[in-house]
C-alpha cells in the first residue's frame, strides 16, 4: 500500500508509477478528481487526477475501486487524453459500487463554499463532499445504477426532492430536473459498461492467486475525515484504514505500507500548519519544488519538514518505510531546519495534538541541519549523495520513526534511489 503522509502532493505518482512493472494491479481506493498525481516518463509528463498510476504501466490492471467517488464526464476525458497519447487503458476496471459526482453534486459543492465565506473550507468545488454525504445519507447514485433506468430515475428523483428545496430557498438558484440529470448519466453507460467489474471479488482472487496489488490511495493522511485537521480535510479516508473498505481487501492481506513523505511540508486550502513559511524561503520552495496544485493549479502552501506529523502518520497507518521525495529541492540552503516538535501555551509537545484548538496554535520547534549545494540528480546510490545530504535523509527517518526505503532525487522515473527493495 501506498499512501501520502502529509497534506496530500507527496509525489504518489511516481512511488506508484516506479512500482506498476512490479505489480499485477494498482487500485485507487478513496477519493476522486480532487486528487492528483504528476508522473514524468522518460520526457513526458502525465497529470493524472481519476485514474490509478498504474495506468501508465505495461501490464498492470488499474482499478478504481468501491471507495472512489466517479465524474464519468472526467473519467473520459482522462481515457481520452491518455488514448490520445499511446497509452493503452483497455485494462481499466471500475467498481461498480463506486459512487457517481453529478451535476447538482458539483453545484451544491460551490454554491455551499461561497456561502461560507471566511469560514470556507477550501474545496476544490469538483462535488466530492456532497458525492459522499449522499453515500453516507443513503441517497447516492452508484455505477452499476447506471444500467438499470428505472432504479437510476428513482434515486434521482428522490435526491433532487431534497437538493432542490436547499437550492431554491437557501441558496437562490434554480431547481435541477430530473429528466436533466437521468439523461446525462444514462449517456454514459454504455461506454462505462465493460470497465464494470466486480473488483472486490477479483483483488482478493489475484492475491490469493499470489499475485501482486498496490493500494494507492488520494491526498494524504492529514487530510483524513477522521484523523486528520478537521474541518479541513477531504471527505473520505486516505489512511490504511481506508483502504482496506475502499478497495474491498481484509487487513490481513495487506503485507506492506509505505509512506510517501515529502523532503518538505505542503499542503493546498485553508487550515493549520506548524511549519508553514511566508517569506523567501516558502516561495523559492515553491518555484523550485514546481508546488501548483495538479488539479487546482492553486499555489501550494510551503514550510519545512514536519518530523511530528511523520510520526503520527507512521502511527496511525502502521507505516512499514517510507519513500522520501524531492530531496533536490532542497539543494542550495547553507542550513535546513527541521520542526521536531511543537511549543503550545509554553509547552513542548512531540505528538500531535489531540485538540484542534492546541494545533492551531502550535509553534514549530527547530532543529538546524547543515545544507548542501552540490547536484544530486544523477545519484542512484545513498553513497552518491553529498555527506549533509546522507546526514538529512538519516536525521529524518530517526525523527519519523520507520525506515527510508527510497529517496526521490529529481522528477524522472529513474532519478530516485532505492535503499530497500519494495517488493
Amino acid at each position: 500500500m501506498l499512501l501520502g503522509a502529509q497534506w496530500g502532493d507527496e509525489g504518489k505518482g511516481k512511488a506508484t508509477d516506479l512500482l506498476g512493472g512490479s505489480v499485477d494491479y494498482v487500485v485507487r481506493y478513496q477519493g476522486g478528481n480532487n486528487a492528483g498525481h504528476t508522473v514524468v516518463v522518460g520526457d513526458q509528463k502525465y497529470a493524472l487526477h481519476l485514474l490509478p498510476s498504474g495506468i501508465l504501466s505495461p501490464g498492470c490492471t488499474p482499478v478504481i475501486g468501491n471507495g472512489v467517488v466517479i465524474d464519468p464526464k472526467v473519467l473520459f476525458s482522462e481515457l481520452d487524453g491518455l488514448n490520445a497519447r499511446g497509452v493503452d487503458t483497455s485494462r481499466l476496471l471500475v467498481s461498480g459500487n463506486a459512487h457517481l459526482i453529478t451535476p447538482y453534486h458539483q453545484t451544491l459543492d460551490k454554491v455551499s463554499e461561497r456561502f461560507l465565506g471566511k469560514r470556507k473550507i477550501g474545496t476544490t468545488g469538483r462535488g466530492i463532499g456532497p458525492t459522499y454525504a449522499d453515500k453516507i445519507n443513503r441517497q447516492g447514485i452508484r455505477v452499476q445504477d447506471l444500467f438499470d433506468e428505472s432504479i437510476l430515475r428513482q434515486k434521482v428523483e428522490a435526491a433532487l426532492d431534497q437538493k432542490n428545496q436547499l437550492l431554491a430557498k437557501l441558496y437562490n438558484r434554480r431547481a435541477i430536473g430530473v429528466d436533466e440529470i437521468t439523461g446525462e448519466l444514462l449517456g454514459y453507460a454504455d461506454r462505462l459498461r465493460p470497465y464494470v467489474a466486480d473488483t472486490t471479488l477479483l483483488l482478493n482472487q489475484a492475491i490469493d492467486e499470489d499475485k501482486v496489488v498496490l493500494l494507492e490511495g488520494g491526498q494524504g493522511t492529514l487530510l483524513d475525515v477522521d484523523h486528520g485537521t478537521y474541518p479541513f480535510v477531504t471527505s473520505s479516508n486516505p489512511t490504511a484504514g481506508g483502504a482496506c473498505t475502499g478497495a474491498g481487501i481484509g487487513p490481513t492481506k495487506i503485507s506492506r505500507v509505505i509512506g510517501i513523505l515529502k523532503a518538505y511540508t505542503t499542503r493546498v486550502g485553508a487550515g493549520p500548519f506548524p511549519t508553514e513559511l511566508e517569506d523567501e524561503d516558502g516561495e523559492a520552495l515553491r518555484r523550485i519544488g514546481g508546488e501548483f496544485g495538479v488539479t487546482t493549479g492553486r499555489d501550494r502552501r510551503c514550510g519545512w519538514f514536519d518530523a511530528v506529523i511523520a510520526r503520527y502518520a507512521t502511527r496511525v497507518n502502521g507505516l512499514t518505510d517510507f519513500f522520501l521525495t524531492k530531496l533536490d529541492v532542497l539543494t542550495g540552503w547553507e542550513r535546513i531546519p527541521v520542526c521536531v516538535a511543537y511549543e503550545i501555551d509554553g509547552r513542548r509537545v512531540e505528538e500531535l495534538p489531540y485538540s484542534q484548538t492546541d494545533f492551531h496554535h502550535a509553534k514549530p520547534v527547530y532543529e538546524y541541519l547543515p545544507g548542501w549545494s552540490e547536484d544530486i540528480t544523477k545519484a542512484r546510490s545513498v553513497k552518491d549523495l553529498p555527506i549533509n545530504a546522507q546526514r538529512y535523509v538519516q536525521a529524518l527517518e530517526d525523527f519519523s520513526g520507520a525506515p527510508i526505503s527510497a529517496i526521490g532525487v529529481g522528477p524522472g522515473r529513474d532519478e530516485t534511489i532505492q535503499i530497500n527493495s519494495f517488493l
